[in-house]
């Protein structure tokens, strides 16, 4: 059984994730700094410098939500940056922040199904995700399609939350991730389920080694984990 935020629906995780961004949508930008202290910035910046060498013109990013990676992947240089994801309440947050920034020329942001891409095989130089693989209702059948729509040669980078494994870092992490975090978000979001799901998706995600395993499973080669932060998150680094 997956893990979903609202364990009294009868709906899949699909449209439960997209239901749950959809009304954290307008404090998401807020909370998602605020609940990480606002490191999260940091860990997309060192996640985009990983591609430096690569110079990708064009860029796909997955569960762009508010489309801070996408904004964020402008410091590559590309021709173009194409953000998909499931909730059209993050996205309409994220038309809106890019069309302010004067960006809409570089970025397009696509309602989309991340484990049905709308875009032909072998499309982009890279492919990006952030934080947005474990909200994934089938994770092989979305990182295989992440594979199928990247050019051979291409790049993926994910960065995800992980689990930190010394002590007392790891204890005081889940305290903090079990009975500070669902307070904080209940709080500004008004959405209880959304922050008690974080922690949950989180403990339920293979990460480090097990997540290579499965990037490799659909065909990624050279794959990576460089951890982040104690271990609170890892990027991941899969070559097509």
């Amino acid at each position: 059984m997956s893990v979903v935020p609202y364990k009294d629906q009868q709906e899949g995780k699909k449209a439960q994730v997209a239901n749950m961004f959809n009304n954290i949508s307008k404090r998401y930008d807020l909370l998602n700094h605020l609940l990480s202290l606002g490191i999260d910035i940091t860990w997309r910046k060192k996640a985009i410098k990983m591609l430096q060498k690569d110079q990708p013109k064009v860029i796909l990013d997955i569960a762009t939500g508010t489309g801070d990676f996408a904004i964020e992947a402008l410091a590559l240089n590309p021709e173009r940056v194409i953000g998909v994801d499931i909730s059209e309440g993050m996205l309409a947050e994220g038309k809106k922040k890019i069309k302010n920034k004067k960006l809409d020329h570089l970025i397009e942001m696509q309602l989309g199904d991340s484990e049905k891409l709308l875009f032909e095989e072998n499309k982009f130089d890279a492919v990006i995700v952030s934080f947005g693989v474990r909200n994934f209702e089938n994770l092989e059948k979305g990182l295989a399609d992440m594979y199928r729509v990247l050019k051979p040669g291409g790049k993926t980078v994910i960065v995800e939350f992980s689990k930190p494994k010394k002590f007392p870092f790891k204890q005081g992490y889940n305290f903090y991730f079990k009975y500070i975090l669902p307070k904080i978000g209940k709080l500004v979001s008004k959405d209880q389920s959304a922050y008690t799901y974080l922690p949950e998706s989180v403990q339920a995600f293979p990460d480090g080694d097990k997540f290579l395993t499965v990037l490799e499973k659909v065909g990624f080669k050279n794959t990576k984990c460089r951890p982040l932060t104690f271990g609170i998150s890892s990027i991941y680094i899969g070559e097509k």
